[in-house]
């Protein structure tokens, strides 16, 4: 979270940052390749998937009936769906809606975050009756939020007069689904996966394979007719994606597989997937390139490499032989990282609305130390909000 903040901030700094700080796209529109950049992204596809062998896991356990799990994931699917598309349509035209765009931008992020709220203190148990204050507005805050963001996908209007919902006929305008979105189909795929073969490790290796699989099978057009490809793109957005996902669920499998209970097992486990992953990149590098945009499999088997590497060694001073200094703030910023990313992306309508836009850009020049010390600050500035906000009782909750 705090890279991706640092890179999108620093994103607006413009061409004083090196190529190697920005999406290998934004500067290179052909050919082969990524930066540091490119894995802010596929982090959170993999992250998605450690998570969920133990999110759903404990659902299993405590006897929760499959149905209400199901339930469970549609909802947090369809609404980071529903959030990602208000986010894409971010660039309303004021003179077609009759009011400050910006405004409509900072009050959509900001319906959001009420939306999705949860408030009550941590570290105690309140009385009844104020525990029942606190589920009253809590309960307030998503109604209003939601209420909201209804509201404003009706008002929405782009240069061309188009809402983002219509009545006659019905309909949704999108351009693509938003990084929420990406993320809400990759949860579906593996969360399903996961249903269906739990802790299966050789079936889950399997699935991973499979998925990189429909990636080439779209590209020759077998899912031109297919009805489903019509909402989404099946190669990248429920294959090259989900991929990465699986990739976080197979290697959070061995860390609750009773046969894995050492850590040398899991260690040499993960640094074979790892030794894998990138063998599959080299050899399929040929064939589509690298390329973040485009989800090729090279990028993916890339990124799940990098990932796992870089998660390897954070397993083992955060939970193995736990190194305070490492793990306390991680667990500190870690805890309310979609309030995080709500407000890192309601920042720039909101300085406009305040006035305070010219001033903002005016922190990253003239030079490069400039904007990333601006980047830098940015990005502490809103983890540590949202960890006192955290601290208060106030999450979000999908």
């Amino acid at each position: 979270m705090f890279t991706m903040i640092y890179v999108n901030d620093l994103a607006g700094a413009g061409k004083i940052v090196p190529d190697w700080m920005v999406h290998f796209s934004d500067r290179h529109r052909r050919g082969s390749g990524m930066t540091f950049v490119d894995l802010v992204f596929p982090g959170f596809l993999f992250i998605v998937g450690l998570s969920i062998p133990f999110a759903l896991g404990s659902r299993l356990k405590k006897g929760e009936p499959l149905w209400k799990i199901l339930l469970h994931v549609v909802i947090r699917t369809v609404s980071l769906l529903a959030i990602g598309i208000l986010m894409v349509n971010e660039t309303p035209d004021s003179e077609q809606m009759g009011w400050s765009g910006e405004l409509w931008c900072t009050l959509m992020y900001l319906s959001a975050i009420f939306a999705f709220c949860t408030i009550a203190p941590r570290g105690k148990t309140a009385p009844g009756e104020r525990a029942k204050v606190f589920r009253i507005v809590s309960l307030a805050l998503q109604v209003l939020g939601i209420a909201s963001l209804v509201w404003l996908a009706f008002a929405f209007r782009n240069k061309s007069g188009q809402a983002i919902i219509s009545l006659s006929p019905f309909s949704i305008h999108r351009e693509w689904y938003g990084i929420l979105g990406l993320i809400g189909w990759s949860y579906l795929v593996g969360a399903l996966v996961f249903l269906v073969f739990r802790g299966n490790r050789t079936a889950l290796l399997g699935c991973f394979a499979l998925l990189l699989c429909l990636y080439p099978a779209d590209r020759k057009h077998v899912f031109d007719n297919f009805w489903l490809a019509n909402y989404v793109g099946i190669g990248e957005m429920l294959g090259a994606h989900p991929s990465i996902t699986m990739a976080g669920l197979l290697l959070a499998s061995i860390l609750i597989a009773p046969e894995m209970a050492s850590i040398g097992s899991k260690a040499r486990f993960t640094l074979l997937f790892i030794a894998g992953c990138a063998a599959g990149a080299l050899l399929l590098n040929g064939l589509y390139g690298i390329s973040k945009n485009n989800a090729t499999p090279s990028w993916c088997l890339w990124s799940c490499a990098i990932t796992a590497a870089v998660w390897l060694p954070l397993y083992l001073v955060t939970d193995v032989r736990r190194v305070g200094l490492v793990a306390g703030p991680l667990a500190v910023a870690g805890q309310n990282v979609l309030l995080a990313y709500l407000i890192s992306e309601m920042l720039p309508s909101t300085l406009e609305v305040l006035h305070l836009g010219d001033w903002y850009d005016g922190l990253a020049g003239p030079t490069l130390v400039h904007a990333v010390a601006r980047s830098i600050g940015c990005a502490a500035a809103i983890l540590c909000a949202t960890a006192g906000l955290n601290r208060l009782g106030f999450r979000l909750k999908l």
